[in-house]
């Protein structure tokens, strides 16, 4: 890399052996002379991120009995109230291909298969067939301005084969992203392949590089040190202040993995699933956010899955002291010990998602944060996951959209809105422009306070 007095090109990326570190967006990227409105438009990419969590929400403990201006937010959505003008509640949106519609059991299956593609996916453990998935087409306009068109992450089984619902294949619980009719995209479960694949080279490893991977005893900001030294010398106080906080931020990361990994090995030597994945939900929830953001603001990416559970999981919540399986305890039968089980489910969820949405409040970019350049879609396919309802689906938009968005409120539309509204006015706002989508009428108005 070659440092000199004209505008640091942006995608410089800092190398060393089997090492590439992207940098966060500075100002030393900008043109001399570059105008306000010039700056504006280099620094601030938008981003679009779904959330997906399954089973169903109880919702009465989700829903706000009044519309307009948030206020005091229900108990499920009690961690987000300092974060209520940083979202929009949309209610009555509904995804109709989620339903039977004269193929019998298998909901589950349905409802994740068709929550980005609109689509009543076929009901089959083989020949599989959906629809190219909302954040895909987008993925696909941007093309090559970032390094990855997409990321896909999850945190459970991530099996794309064999029956996971009434005959519905696991390639329908299993993912959110369809990059064709056929071609489903697995989420990345495991927080080390998720580091190497953000901060690898790709490049055949040598003996060396293979060891550091082995027992990473030194960083992979090691291999760029003298990258970043170079770097750093030719930069300003504000630059590099940035630049300190991206790059610790990574350190902690791979910290992180580090202790999960040393965990793992002292608990089951012969454990089968990845070193990297903790056993604590909130740690390994943590982990692939913190590594989301840094691919944000390394402009790494600007689409992000992020499949918390599988669709029809059945994850026991010991650190809440449930034992039972999250799938069994939403099929309650109006119980108020397993309804009371399921809430506190949801409101766990909410939770980490709300440290998630601090982070990204306080990333601070030239115009405003990272969270007031993105779109976060929190949801799921089912809202009654007893009865297996697909309408009024519980839906947060979280982030501004690069001030098109008006958050801080609740709306609620017209039952049986489709679903897919809300994605044509997202994809819209990422510049890809679509009359027809899914069973979509029509986009969804978001910046208006009606």
């Amino acid at each position: 890399m070659k440092i000199t007095r004209k505008a640091l090109p942006r995608r410089t990326i800092l190398r060393g052996m089997g090492a590439a570190v992207g940098l966060p967006f500075l100002d030393a990227m900008l043109p001399a002379m570059a105008t306000p409105a010039q700056a504006a438009v280099a620094k601030t990419p938008l981003r679009l991120a779904f959330a997906y969590v399954p089973n169903g929400i109880i919702m009465n403990h989700w829903n706000p009995s009044y519309e307009g201006q948030l206020g005091e937010l229900p108990r499920i959505l009690k961690a987000m109230e300092p974060h209520r003008d940083d979202i929009l509640m949309l209610g009555n949106l509904t995804h109709n291909t989620g339903r039977a519609l004269l193929d019998g059991a298998g909901d589950h299956g349905r409802c994740s298969g068709s929550y980005l593609t609109g689509i009543q996916v076929k009901k089959t453990m083989v020949d599989i067939k959906a629809g190219v998935s909302c954040d895909q087409i987008v993925a696909k306009h941007l093309g090559e301005q970032t390094r990855f068109p997409s990321l896909e992450v999850g945190m459970e089984d991530a099996r794309q084969a064999g029956d996971c619902d009434s005959g519905y294949s696991c390639a329908y619980t299993n993912n959110l992203a369809w990059k064709s009719e056929t071609q489903p995209l697995p989420p990345l479960l495991d927080p080390r392949a998720m580091f190497e694949r953000l901060f690898g080279t790709g490049a055949v490893r040598s003996p060396e590089a293979k060891a550091r991977q082995a027992d990473y005893r030194r960083s992979i900001l090691d291999f760029v040190n003298s990258e970043t030294g170079k770097l750093k010398s030719a930069l300003g106080p504000s630059d590099n202040r940035k630049l300190d906080e991206y790059l610790t931020s990574i350190r902690e990361v791979e910290r992180q993995i580090d202790r999960a990994e040393k965990t793992n090995a002292q608990i089951d030597p012969k454990m089968e699933k990845p070193y990297g994945v903790p056993a604590d939900f909130s740690e390994h929830f943590k982990l692939m956010t913190d590594m989301i953001t840094i691919a944000f603001q390394a402009d790494l990416t600007r689409v992000v899955t992020f499949l918390m559970t599988r669709e029809g999981t059945s994850r026991p919540y010991r650190e809440l002291d449930i034992a039972d399986g999250h799938h069994p305890c939403t099929h309650h039968m109006n119980k108020p010990d397993l309804i009371e089980k399921v809430v506190r489910i949801n409101t766990y969820h909410v939770a980490q998602m709300a440290g998630w949405v601090e982070k990204l409040k306080t990333t601070k970019e030239s115009t405003g944060s990272l969270l007031d350049n993105m779109m976060l879609v929190y949801g799921a396919g089912l809202s009654d996951g007893n009865r297996h309802l697909h309408e009024d689906l519980p839906t947060i938009l979280i982030g501004k959209g690069g001030n098109t968005i008006k958050p801080g409120r609740r709306v609620v539309f017209r039952r049986e809105t489709p679903m897919c509204n809300m994605h044509l006015a997202l994809m819209e706002r990422m510049g890809v422009h679509m009359e027809h989508f899914g069973d979509a009428t029509g986009q969804l108005n978001l910046a208006e306070l009606s």
